[in-house]
């Protein structure tokens, strides 16, 4: 009976073992609730880390961000091209690709200018294939490429769409006489330093950088010409012949579009009324000097941005 009265003097309610119980399940609730909260914190801190403190994304993600802007970019500079220019650009790039997957053979015999094809066999893509190789992709054909749209643009831009039309078509049917003659399979190049030499014609003694040197419009044909008979390795005067012959069509044309009317001449060589009303509605009429002259500035005002803290440029 002394064992039951002590056992029952130090006795533990059950109110209280339930209340020891229910507090521990209550801790066990709070440090649930505790990791719970530990871990949407952790969340919610990763998600902030994802953004600087100025609320700009990090470096990673400002990347992607730059990639596709980049891209994005690309593609809005070809959509943006001009007509003409954009077509031969990507003439170009299709020959290219064509030529990477034909091999060296084969491309010469699918994309060259083969007279006898041509005439006989009236294989009546060759003269624009001719117009539009530049070869293998090389240091030679980004540089050639660049030179390709930088003065395609902008004689486009100078005399019109419509206009250029017919440049295009007189050099590729005079090239591709003069190629038939000399056995020249593509002419590309020649095309490339006709479009320069009209453009130097119009204005001879306008002041142009060329590489690291400011020389007159006029020599820039030649500096073309030098450069790739430097950069040849065997035959030097074959390097030469693409660019003489471009000088020589390019002449043919600039004469009888811009100085045989001022003599007293026809100009046969202007573009009729319904390429105009296609390409240049609002076309009005310039001189020559004039409109390479707005396209020129239109070229150089592209690169122009703003100073640091001031004002922008009208």
């Amino acid at each position: 009976q002394q064992q039951q009265q002590q056992q029952q003097q130090y006795r533990i309610p059950d109110s209280i073992l339930l209340d020891i119980r229910g507090g521990a399940t209550a801790a066990a609730k709070r440090r649930k609730n505790g990791s719970s909260r530990s871990s949407s914190s952790s969340k919610s801190k990763n998600k902030k880390k994802s953004r600087t403190a100025t609320g700009k994304p990090k470096v990673g993600k400002e990347s992607e961000a730059k990639n596709e802007k980049k891209s994005f970019n690309i593609w809005n500079a070809y959509s943006s091209m001009l007509p003409l220019t954009r077509l031969h650009v990507t003439l170009v790039v299709l020959s290219t690709v064509a030529g990477l997957v034909l091999g060296d053979e084969q491309t010469a015999a699918v994309l060259s200018l083969d007279p006898i094809r041509l005439y006989y066999g009236w294989e009546v893509w060759r003269p624009f294939t001719a117009a539009s190789f530049l070869g293998a992709p090389s240091v030679s054909w980004l540089m050639s490429g660049y030179y390709l749209f930088q003065y395609g643009s902008t004689l486009e831009r100078a005399t019109g769409t419509a206009q250029h039309a017919i440049f295009l078509l007189v050099q590729i049917t005079l090239l591709t006489a003069l190629s038939s003659l000399m056995g020249i399979p593509f002419f590309t190049n020649s095309i490339i330093t006709a479009m320069l030499h009209v453009l130097s014609r119009a204005m001879p003694h306008h002041k142009v950088k060329w590489l690291v040197f400011t020389v007159p419009y006029w020599s820039l044909p030649l500096g073309l010409m030098a450069s790739d008979v430097l950069n040849a390795q065997e035959n030097k005067l074959a390097a030469a012949v693409p660019h003489l012959m471009g000088i020589v069509t390019g002449h043919f044309y600039f004469f009888h579009k811009n100085v045989w009317p001022k003599l007293g001449g026809e100009d046969w060589l202007k573009a009729p009324d319904f390429l105009i009303r296609t390409f240049d509605p609002d076309a009005k009429e310039k001189t020559a000097k004039e409109n390479i002259n707005s396209a020129l500035n239109k070229t150089r005002n592209k690169g122009k941005g703003r100073k640091l803290g001031g004002k922008s440029r009208k």
